[in-house]
């Protein structure tokens, strides 16, 4: 049956507030899957029920015309076959139209990570022994710690920490819960934190000077203050710490299964890329450092005959 824009609209806000709250997608995707549809109903002329792959063809004509760079329009269609899917379930429409478009090969685009010095400088950054140095301290504790993603971390609760086990439960994408160990230094500045903490009455661990949840924008913030007074040119973001975790993980031999459990992957995959940067650092080291690297070689086959 045909529906209004204004019902579209609807679909639209509720399959946004599902994937927020059911898959646990974050405020930063939400945000971008909804301007993303909004400008794809719009192209339609907020018609669902004229779209096929004809229509959809098009769109991607659009959005190469208007020369959006190809993770944007990876996403864009991400956004789209997830909201068709979406409205199948609620068998509002027959089919998905989106199954058979395929997203632009994207450049593998390898994560950047910090030296162990350099996450040491940033540590070091925050020593301040009053409740906020000791929070700022204790949070990019427990980022490179555990390699929490930044959504994960703002989540925490105090009774997600096991003291006995030294544990962290965490509520991952799409609600999956994990078990992640905890070092002692990541535990000793959480316990710090916690006695000069003034507001005792909330559940979450980290919190604002207003007393509240700390927000991700917020950790954003603290760690790129602490970067710079670190002196760390590079950009540096709560992902990085999370990269930087796992690099070093597997650069100190650790079990790719292993490291892909403690991240929270569904897939392995998405984990491997670690073992290129690994595998790159060891060649950038060897090639650095070997006294004999750069000694020229005699390849006969690339010598002249005479």
């Amino acid at each position: 049956m045909p529906y209004d824009r204004k019902t579209n609209l609807r679909f639209l806000s509720e399959f946004i507030n599902y994937i927020a709250h059911q898959k646990n997608y974050s405020r930063h995707t939400c945000l971008a899957y909804r301007r993303d549809l909004r400008q794809f109903l719009s192209f339609t002329n907020y018609s669902l029920e004229s779209v096929d792959i004809e229509l959809l063809r098009k769109y991607l004509f659009y959005l190469k015309e208007k020369n959006y760079r190809p993770r944007s329009v990876a996403r864009k269609i991400a956004a789209i076959k997830s909201f068709f899917n979406f409205l199948v379930k609620r068998e509002l429409l027959k089919k998905n139209p989106a199954l058979l478009v395929s997203s632009p090969k994207l450049p593998e685009r390898l994560p950047s990570f910090l030296t162990y010095e350099e996450i040491e400088s940033i540590l070091e950054a925050a020593n301040r022994q009053d409740e906020q140095g000791l929070r700022d301290r204790a949070i990019m504790e427990l980022l490179y710690s555990s390699g929490l993603r930044v959504n994960e971390l703002v989540s925490l609760k105090i009774s997600d920490i096991n003291i006995a086990d030294e544990t962290v439960k965490v509520k991952g994408k799409g609600n999956r819960e994990r078990i992640v160990p905890v070092g002692s230094c990541a535990l000793n500045y959480i316990f710090d934190y916690l006695k000069k903490r003034k507001n005792n009455r909330s559940l979450y661990l980290f919190l604002n000077k207003k007393g509240g949840r700390i927000t991700s924008r917020s950790v954003e913030r603290i760690i790129k203050k602490y970067a710079k007074i670190a002196g760390i040119s590079k950009k540096v973001t709560p992902h990085t710490f999370r990269h930087s975790f796992a690099t070093h993980m597997l650069d100190r031999g650790a079990d790719l299964r292993i490291v892909q459990e403690m991240l929270g992957h569904s897939d392995i995959s998405t984990t491997q890329i670690y073992t290129h940067v690994t595998v790159q650092q060891l060649k950038e080291l060897y090639e650095k450092h070997h006294p004999r690297y750069s000694v020229f070689i005699n390849n006969p086959l690339t010598e002249e005959k005479n």
